[in-house]
């Protein structure tokens, strides 16, 4: 088991206030790992993050401000995580992204009157982001010479959004998920191998952990059309992600760069 022993690695997590950044942020903590938790600022603190924050102390988990699509920001919170924990960091997970659930609430558009720019910033955050924050925090691990990359994709990565999945949520125009997200997600696996294959020579891998979908308040009706389509007849659970990431980040996967790791019940199967 000390294949999965994280002690004395120091993680990045992006996004780390939002829905999946605490459960990525407590699998480090409980393998070992000290971590500098970053999000945007004026990003609230979760209730499940200030959880962490009081069971582990600033010792081993603190946080930063910083917008990944602003390069000086993220160079502020590498110098930050220096001074704080005395060595770059030896995992990042790009997590920081921009989806649009319908429970966001936010402004519907049909598929042709879709703004440029609404697609523009999707694009921005969750490629573009990516990129740049590990461009800064990969480019420190670079320099020491180890270090896991870990994109979070997801399964419209890989295969389109269902829009029956929503047609029963009422509004007009219907809801559909924006083009621009499983484009972005698309990208990042491509993005994923390009790195992968760069930063090699430098003892730092790089591959993307893909949910399927996590259960987080979807309504009744969601829930039972998508747990019809996956083979494992659920939704994920914050516990089916822990052990994917720490697969991924720990040196049990030494020898693994470049792939794409499904967590998503067999949902891409068909």
């Amino acid at each position: 088991m000390q294949l999965f022993n994280l002690e004395g690695d120091i993680g990045v997590v992006t996004g780390a206030l939002g829905k999946l950044g605490p459960i990525w942020v407590e699998t480090l903590l409980e393998a070992g790992a000290r971590v500098l938790a970053l999000d945007r600022p004026g990003t609230p603190e979760a209730p499940a993050f200030l959880d962490l924050q009081a069971r582990f102390g600033p010792e081993r988990l603190a946080l930063a401000f910083a917008d990944v699509c602003r390069r000086p920001e993220l160079e502020a919170a590498l110098d930050r995580c220096g001074r704080i924990f005395g060595d770059p960091p030896t995992i990042l997970v790009n997590n920081a992204g921009i989806d649009a659930p319908p429970a966001a609430g936010g402004k519907r558009h049909r598929l042709e009157e879709i703004p440029l720019a609404v697609n523009l910033r999707i694009l921005e955050v969750n490629t573009a982001g990516l990129f740049l924050a590990t461009q800064v925090f990969g480019g420190a691990m670079a320099k020491a010479h180890r270090g896991s990359v870990i994109n979070i994709g997801s399964l419209y990565a890989s295969v389109s959004p269902d829009a029956r999945f929503y047609d029963h949520i009422p509004g007009d125009p219907p809801f559909i998920k924006p083009p621009a997200y499983g484009a972005s997600k698309a990208a990042v696996l491509n993005l994923t191998k390009y790195l992968a294959a760069h930063m090699a020579p430098y003892g730092v891998r790089v591959n993307a952990l893909s949910p399927g979908g996590v259960l987080g308040g979807q309504d009744e009706d969601f829930k039972r059309k998508f747990c019809a389509r996956v083979p494992l007849g659920r939704m994920a659970t914050a516990e089916d992600l822990r052990g994917p990431l720490l697969f991924l980040a720990s040196p049990a996967s030494a020898y693994v760069t470049g792939v794409n790791l499904k967590v998503d019940g067999g949902f891409t199967v068909w």
